[in-house]
């Protein structure tokens, strides 16, 4: 017991380190510019479908300017069927305050001083009952920032939802012996939405008092635009020679998966908990690494790991759970919990309202009910009897 008691304690050593020196991790200010998801407007008329949002460039660096000699944008549609017929096209235009935007659609080099505005306008055409099966629209922003680190090429993911859904007038519960489940199925989810408009758009009208919600975990980070494109993500020393010694299954066997956790606690905690970890085992104790890593080591999905387009994203966990289950319950008045589930009947409660019964709402969730493959059903209701 010494023994291992010592070991846990150099471990937590030498995370503990790790997160003090992520401050030193910090990159110099350079190229700090920030592109929002934008202001979305639809316009739907027979055979067309038109998208237009404004999206700002922020300029985040402190008396530096950032310019930008290039910015295009390209999207893709998503549908259940096929894209025959359908043509589309997408159009940048220049919105600066200081210079008008040219009529051949040129891009000039601009610089950013604070902000400036661009708008986007995406024109889909062609027969109504395939634009009315389109679900949505993976818009990629392709820029260059100029600036104090050089010349660096990035993109903006941005994903629109285009579908709308209907209620289901009668849907289908799924019964264990002490509650009843309903996976409701939602449009696909986007940084546009708010997880309180949506529990009240697709939830309430089939609640009632004494209902418990669970929300996937990984649904909600979307809402909250944590996931990254693996183009943008440039694994270091530590994520590339570490990620071998994890399960191949591991979101975190990949040198970007890993380097998704380096990012977001630093190299030093991240390869901290792995010696700790190393140690741990020797002593027959599993797990060591999450636990000193953080929380985040257990909730980020690699590629593959969610539905199109999400399937082409490293997504993260969610941010501050427990701020979203207590508006959710302010609001709605339904006790809520963010949830981790799997089909290994593993359930983990991230997050969860005051008072929440959490041994029937994990029974209730065991079996997995929402599925982990396409079907859309980010909430389940679950009705206690």
């Amino acid at each position: 017991m010494p023994l291992l008691e010592g070991l846990i304690g150099v471990g937590i050593a030498i995370a503990a380190i790790g997160v003090g020196l992520e401050v030193q991790y910090q990159r110099r200010e350079g190229n700090k510019l920030e592109v929002t998801n934008g202001q979305w407007q639809t316009d739907r008329s027979p055979g067309r479908l038109q998208l237009t949002g404004r999206i700002e460039l922020i300029n985040r660096t402190r008396k530096l300017e950032i310019m930008v000699p290039e910015l295009v944008a390209k999207a893709k549609l998503l549908s259940k069927q096929s894209l025959e017929g359908i043509r589309w096209q997408t159009r940048v235009v220049p919105e600066h305050e200081d210079a008008a935007a040219r009529a051949d659609d040129y891009w000039f080099a601009y610089i950013v001083k604070k902000r400036t505005t661009i708008r986007v306008e995406l024109d889909i055409e062609g027969p109504e009952d395939a634009i009315a099966a389109l679900e949505s629209a993976w818009l990629q922003l392709r820029y260059v920032t100029y600036g104090p680190q050089g010349r660096i090429p990035r993109r903006k993911h941005i994903v629109l939802a285009l579908k709308e859904l209907e209620l289901d007038t009668a849907p289908t519960w799924r019964s264990l012996s002490q509650t009843d489940r309903l996976p409701i199925k939602t449009h696909l989810l986007t940084p546009q939405d708010d997880p309180v408009e949506v529990v009240k758009r697709y939830v309430l009208p089939y609640s009632q008092p004494g209902d418990l919600l669970a929300i996937g975990e990984t649904p909600l980070a979307i809402m909250q635009e944590r996931f990254r494109h693996p183009r943008d993500i440039k694994p270091g020393w530590v994520a590339r020679h570490v990620c071998y010694y994890f399960q191949p299954t591991s979101s975190l066997a990949t040198a970007v998966g890993l380097q998704t956790l380096v990012d977001a606690v630093g190299p030093w905690r991240v390869f901290g908990a792995f010696l700790g970890g190393v140690l741990l085992r020797l002593v027959g104790k599993r797990g060591g690494f999450y636990i000193l890593a953080g929380e985040q080591a257990r909730l980020i999905d690699d590629v593959t790991g969610s539905l199109p387009p999400y399937d082409q994203f490293v997504v993260l966990g969610p941010q501050d759970p427990q701020a979203v289950v207590d508006r959710i319950e302010r609001e709605t008045g339904l006790k809520t919990a963010i949830v981790d589930v799997n089909d290994l009947k593993a359930v983990k409660i991230l997050a969860a309202s005051a008072g929440l019964p959490t041994a029937v709402l994990e029974s209730a969730l065991r079996d997995n009910p929402a599925g982990n493959a396409d079907e859309q059903t980010p909430i389940v209701l679950v009705r206690p009897r």
